[in-house]
């Protein structure tokens, strides 16, 4: 019910920034927890960070958190990933996903996730 295609990812130094973003193209995007994911090379896919549909709960994984921002702007059907202070170990394949309508507040595997984006990949250099 939801096509989510990403933009923004691309190559930065260590300690720069970037941002990623997520458009939504179905309706009632307020009804949906939007997460972002990524996967490094040979690694299983981990979750970053995540958003309640009701805003309110958030959730950001212990390695970026304080450097990683993510906010949702539902007007504009629009999820965003504020990475500041990049490390070449954030270099992976950003994933946005959404889930429709979920109560539960702690959702971090990518199996509970029904919708994603295409993909988006970040490079950290040293």
């Amino acid at each position: 019910q939801v096509q989510l295609v990403e933009s923004g990812g691309g190559l930065v130094q260590a300690g720069g920034s970037l941002r990623l973003s997520c458009a939504a193209s179905g309706r009632n995007f307020r009804d949906y927890t939007m997460a972002w994911f990524r996967q490094p090379p040979g690694k299983e896919r981990e979750c970053v960070t995540y958003i309640t549909w009701s805003g309110s709960s958030t959730y950001y994984a212990r390695s970026v958190k304080g450097r990683f921002t993510a906010s949702r702007v539902n007007a504009k059907n629009t999820v965003y990933l504020q990475m500041n202070s990049l490390r070449p170990e954030d270099t992976a394949v950003y994933y946005c996903a959404a889930i429709h309508r979920t109560i539960v507040t702690d959702i971090t595997s990518p199996d509970e996730y029904g919708y994603w984006g295409q993909g988006s990949q970040v490079t950290v250099s040293s």
